[in-house]
């Protein structure tokens, strides 16, 4: 497993995950010596630190947990390092304001779509846009209670998704449809937000009757 944008709160708290979970994996970051120091961090051996061109080399399965406005720049500077990679996406496109968070508009409909488009020889996945980054990061918390929303075209690489999902304590992979129902998916993203921001929470989803 590779986390592109490994040093970032999300990244960093589902590295620290996966690793806990007993899978080796390798952070990518802009700076490759921001990446490795984060990685002494997390602890242990199975969390190495290298460049994002070097971690989309070394993972079968990559994670793409970047800002938005990066997004497409630097998937398109590695689609060849990602061709023939399950790519996870969970990228959620948001702008923020006076009144909050809010989705954006993306010319392909939403952000792992737009991954699929500059990847077109990766099998693209989206899922872990609505899992709280604070309590990913927080050794106290055992068990993350939430369902993850698993989204992809191709069957295979989506129950691989959901099983890794499935891995980290608390958590649920759920089938959520294809990638061309990313979008709504990505903007909840906003919904929860205002929810955590009034209650005061880290609130997530729970799919029920499954």
């Amino acid at each position: 497993m590779a986390v592109l944008g490994g040093t970032g709160p999300q990244g960093r708290g589902l590295a620290r995950r996966f690793a806990a979970a007993g899978m080796p994996v390798v952070l990518g970051s802009r700076d490759a010596m921001r990446a490795a120091q984060v990685a002494a961090t997390l602890g242990g051996p199975l969390v190495s630190g290298v460049g994002n061109a070097d971690a989309a080399v070394a993972g079968d399965v990559v994670l793409v947990a970047v800002p938005y406005e990066g997004h497409r720049e630097l998937l398109a500077a590695l689609a060849q390092e990602l061709a023939g990679k399950v790519v996870i996406d969970c990228v959620n496109p948001l702008g923020f304001d006076g009144a909050g968070a809010f989705a954006l508009t993306v010319p392909e409909g939403s952000a792992a779509q737009q991954a699929q488009q500059v990847l077109p020889e990766s099998r693209v996945v989206a899922a872990f846009h609505h899992v709280s980054a604070a309590l990913l990061e927080d050794a106290d918390v055992t068990t993350i209670d939430t369902d993850v929303l698993v989204l992809a075209d191709d069957r295979e690489a989506g129950s691989l998704v959901q099983a890794l999902a499935d891995a980290i304590p608390g958590m649920r992979g759920i089938y959520g449809g294809r990638l061309r129902n990313a979008h709504q998916v990505e903007a909840m993203t906003a919904n929860l937000i205002s929810i955590n921001r009034r209650y005061k929470a880290h609130a997530g989803l729970r799919i029920t009757d499954v």
